[in-house]
């Protein structure tokens, strides 16, 4: 089951409101005439499909039925479309939708008005057209999708109501409200009432995070390890090169110990060189004589060049 199902299947869940079905039948909706006035709500969402019908028989005492087809001959989806007969015009004059459903393209006023239904419509609309990518993955997206550019508009308008700064594309003929900042998203399933969902997303991101720390760790480990080996040779090689010029001998005592130390102890760390100095040398006074080393090499190379 893909995040997306795991949240739906969480709001479906939640209690019938009326912000929620207007939502799903605003979007989803569209009346036909069958001896009378018919409504169809299509969802390719069987829990969705159930939440709808429940909600009818709950908040509105409207009984539909599910009817279930293949989307095409070559997909898998199945769609389900409650279907409303008896009670449809009523039903849509109780949600206000009577005229808009087929000749206005944004979300009814009265839901931009009340900031208990906005919230309730946000549930719906997810339900209608939302899609999650899974945090795991590391992509925070969040969107709702919508055929009418206008919907889409007054639900960014709705989104910034809470704080959320949802942004709008158009693809492949449809608009696309999307968050991809993960704390907006996280604001966003609170706000809706997916709060399991909201832990899952906010334990996947700490965990992504956790890892990509360790990984970060280990790589400037590894670099700094990289660069201590190729100091540690460079050193090596020009104690060498001293050696075999005789012009390690003519070099100050402190310098002679550190050369017969750092060849003696090839895979020593610098602080284990110190250790082994009598007295002992911190690392700065290590790495300093050490360069001195190779300041000498590389002014007598350049010499014989």
């Amino acid at each position: 089951m893909s995040f997306t199902s795991d949240v739906k299947k969480e709001l479906t869940s939640n209690l019938a409101t009326t912000g929620a079905l207007l939502a799903l039948v605003r979007m989803n909706g569209s009346v036909g005439i069958f001896n009378g006035l018919t409504l169809s709500i299509t969802t390719e969402n069987a829990g969705t499909a159930k939440y709808i019908y429940q909600m009818l028989r709950e908040l509105y005492d409207v009984h539909a039925e599910i009817r279930v087809h293949q989307k095409t001959t070559l997909s898998k989806n199945r769609v389900y479309t409650v279907f409303i007969t008896e009670g449809a015009s009523e039903l849509l004059d109780e949600l206000s939708l009577a005229d808009s459903l087929m000749l206005d393209n944004g979300v009814p006023e009265f839901v931009k008005n009340d900031e208990f239904i906005k919230k309730d419509y946000l549930r719906g609309a997810f339900l209608s057209a939302g899609s999650l990518h899974n945090p795991e993955k590391g992509e925070y997206q969040l969107s709702i999708a919508s055929v009418y550019q206008e919907h889409t508009e007054d639900l960014q308008e709705i989104f910034r109501d809470f704080g959320l700064n949802a942004r709008v594309i158009e693809r492949k003929n449809r608009w696309i409200l999307y968050l991809s900042k993960a704390e907006e998203i996280m604001d966003f399933l609170t706000l809706i009432g997916a709060m399991k969902a909201r832990l899952k997303f906010e334990e996947a991101k700490i965990m992504r995070e956790m890892r990509g720390l360790a990984n970060r760790q280990s790589n400037f480990e590894n670099a700094n390890i990289a660069k201590s080996v190729m100091a540690a040779q460079e050193a090596i090689n020009a104690i060498k090169f001293l050696n075999e010029r005789k012009e390690l001998e003519q070099l100050p005592e402190n310098l002679k110990e550190i050369a017969r130390v750092r060849l003696e102890n090839p895979e020593a760390t610098i602080k284990e060189l110190g250790e082994l100095l009598e007295p002992p040398l911190g690392k700065s006074g290590v790495n300093h004589r050490l360069r001195k080393l190779v300041e000498q090499a590389n002014e007598l190379r350049k010499i014989e060049n």
